[in-house]
């Protein structure tokens, strides 16, 4: 069975309770899952129920939320659609890559699997998308980057961007102001005492530039060792 047979609120779920588990240990419980779709409890509640009832999901009352074997399939067919669809709207349509999530998240279920393969023919078969996240390959082959949070980079090192989280458009607009994106090579450079923010130099950039929290928890580098490749 094609995922393109399911519905987009099964799409949606399957898809997004593998994403809650590709970046994170945590076990995906209803508050996550509803937090990462938008909805209420409730409504994630009844969700689950019909896609355990499906085969796609396995759920014990009050327990974590896991992919059965059929719902790994459709989710991981998902997430090679989503990210299939924001590299040819960065490469070929010339869109940012702070514009391109909540476009590909309307096209992702009106595409058919003939019209994704050919995308993935005529990109030349990417292996990561705008913003460094591995695309699944048509067998559903995942390889992830050995990759960390850069706020728990050791300073006095360089590290190189693998991934940026595509949540926060705004951020990634305001990296980008910076010459920061993936591939980018930056210095850690040690914080001020007591302070939450992190200082980074990007090369050809004057000055050292400070990125909080929010930001630091966004970005996963490879450690100085791979950065160097």
């Amino acid at each position: 069975m094609s995922v393109s047979e399911l519905s987009v609120s099964s799409q949606n779920y399957l898809k997004a309770i593998w994403s809650l588990r590709e970046w994170s240990e945590d076990p995906v419980i209803t508050s996550a899952l509803a937090a990462k779709v938008g909805v209420r409890q409730s409504t994630v509640s009844d969700a689950v129920r019909k896609l355990a009832e499906q085969g796609l999901v396995e759920h014990a009352p009050y327990g974590a939320i896991t992919l059965s074997t059929a719902g790994l399939t459709h989710a991981v067919a998902m997430v090679r659609r989503h990210r299939l669809l924001e590299t040819f709207l960065v490469d070929v349509l010339g869109y940012r890559w702070d514009q391109v999530h909540d476009e590909a998240e309307h096209l992702e279920h009106a595409v058919s699997d003939f019209l994704v393969e050919r995308i993935d023919e005529h990109l030349g078969h990417p292996s990561r998308d705008p913003h460094g996240d591995p695309i699944p390959t048509a067998d559903g082959e995942v390889e992830r980057p050995d990759a960390g949070l850069l706020t728990a980079a050791p300073p006095g090192g360089s590290v190189r961007v693998e991934r940026i989280s595509d949540a926060d458009p705004g951020l990634l607009a305001h990296l980008t102001r910076h010459g920061i994106g993936v591939g980018t090579v930056l210095g850690v450079l040690p914080a001020s005492p007591y302070s939450e923010a992190l200082e980074i130099s990007v090369p050809g950039a004057e000055g050292a530039i400070p990125l909080g929290r929010a930001a630091t928890d966004a970005i996963w580098v490879s450690t100085a060792q791979a950065a160097g490749r």
